[in-house]
């Protein structure tokens, strides 16, 4: 683990150039009341557990991160969101449900997202459709904001305390006598990644962004130190694959003309 198993310095004594892809790993946290309640988890770490137990031993699962016979509440969408979806169903979870804080997407384009942008528009993915055949509905409930968590007598997530929230003029306004508590003995927050984890760039000693990346001019590779170049998540934000693919091609490319003159 760089910057940890090993130093950057150490790398650049055997390397001419040195490539930081970490991607971006910094979950988004939730600091609503009582966050320090046992039982709460970000995602990755949660699905991160559960592959590791099924390579490492062929089951599900079994620690404390195991939804088995729990009421789980993910809140957060997107991919990440309905992975934990179909994981928690696979460990047998006695309820899923899924908190999303914006309205729910149309069933078709808006005049506001033309072709050729991607369609915001409703979508059933796996985790939902499978959560619909076990429990009989969607596990999706929209406009919900988190105001607290509430722990039981020995630390433990119980349950969340919600409000509903509407949009005004683009602004998030909550709705007066809508508080509600549900029941939850496993929390997981998939509300996306603001970026690298820093102890790597603290060992280099090279700038960030305003965003906490990896600081690197506009259209160039090369960050702050010498011969040390980052591509990807950890460079841009957060992104698709198919940025993946033409950060890599682009940062060999400034690799290669590093060496060249160098």
């Amino acid at each position: 683990d760089v910057g940890k198993d090993i130093s950057t310095d150490e790398l650049q004594d055997i390397f001419d150039a040195v490539i930081f892809t970490t991607g971006a790993t910094k979950a988004r946290d939730l600091p609503a009341e009582n966050r320090d309640a046992k039982g709460i988890y970000p995602a990755m770490d949660y699905l991160t557990s559960n592959t590791k137990s099924l390579l490492d031993n062929g089951i599900p699962d079994e620690s404390e991160l195991s939804a088995k016979g729990k009421n789980v509440i993910v809140i957060g969408g997107g991919d990440t969101g309905t992975d934990c979806i179909g994981t928690s169903l696979r460990q047998g979870a006695k309820s899923i449900i899924n908190f999303e804080l914006m309205s729910q997407p149309p069933g078709q384009r808006s005049d506001s997202n033309p072709w050729p942008e991607w369609p915001v528009i409703f979508r059933v993915d796996y985790g939902h459709e499978e959560s619909n055949k076990v429990f009989g509905k969607d596990p999706r409930r929209y406009q919900l904001l988190t105001k607290a968590f509430i722990k039981d007598s020995n630390g433990h997530v119980k349950g969340i305390k919600t409000t509903n929230v509407d949009f005004v003029d683009g602004k998030l306004t909550e709705v007066d006598g809508t508080e509600k508590t549900w029941d939850a003995e496993l929390v997981l927050l998939s509300m996306g990644f603001l970026s690298p984890e820093h102890y790597l760039s603290e060992d280099a000693n090279i700038e960030l962004d305003e965003r906490g990346n990896y600081q690197s001019k506009h259209g160039e590779f090369n960050t702050s130190r010498n011969g040390i170049f980052s591509a990807g998540d950890c460079r841009r934000g957060q992104s698709l694959v198919v940025w993946a693919i033409n950060e890599g091609r682009g940062v060999a490319n400034s690799v290669n003309d590093f060496l060249l003159n160098s």
